[in-house]
């Protein structure tokens, strides 16, 4: 089962659409928290009293149901596409990521499903540095992303390899992790 695909995105579009739904959440919580917390102490707050647990309370309040109205309401909305992309994108690469030991391990075995998930991450790694704008990352990793790409060339593997499966995290978990 495909987990995750890597779709072509200009990443300055992806940053000016990421940059516009983090200011509407941003505004979002900002409005909540101080409403309920202006709202909790005008409700049950005295008069030249200490009502910093009523203000704390509030913007608790405003957190939790910025989080409820990001994850239910707006994740599905179309300016939000950009910004759950790159969520799902992190979250695929540290999957990745918290497997890579297997994978290595894989690699020297000459797995396929782990040089093929190793390629998944090089592409994956490769595009969200781009999406970030961190192009000093992206140049420290160029060598290893190469020499994987020659190594999957040289036995003919294909080398597009832009769909994360499940069958592959699964796979590689056999072999024995290496430090």
């Amino acid at each position: 089962m495909v987990t995750f695909e890597i779709k072509p995105l200009s990443p300055e579009a992806y940053r000016q659409q990421t940059r516009r739904s983090t200011l509407l959440v941003v505004a979002t919580f900002a409005v909540l928290g101080m409403g309920f917390a202006t709202l909790a102490v005008a409700l049950f707050g005295e008069a030249g009293a200490d009502n910093l647990r009523l203000n704390v309370a509030g913007v608790v309040a405003g957190f939790l149901l910025t989080a409820a109205l990001v994850r239910l309401v707006y994740w599905k909305q179309p300016w939000m596409h950009s910004a759950v992309y790159g969520w799902r994108l992190k979250r695929s690469l540290m999957s990745v990521t918290n497997a890579m030991h297997h994978v290595t391990a894989g690699i020297a075995a000459g797995d396929p499903d782990a040089i093929k998930l190793l390629r998944f991450y090089h592409l994956g790694l490769t595009q969200m540095h781009q999406l970030d704008a961190n192009s000093a990352s992206l140049s420290e990793a160029a060598a290893e992303i190469d020499r994987h790409r020659g190594l999957m060339e040289a036995r003919g593997m294909d080398t597009d390899q832009h769909q994360l499966h499940d069958e592959w995290l699964g796979s590689v978990k056999r072999f024995p992790a290496t430090r």
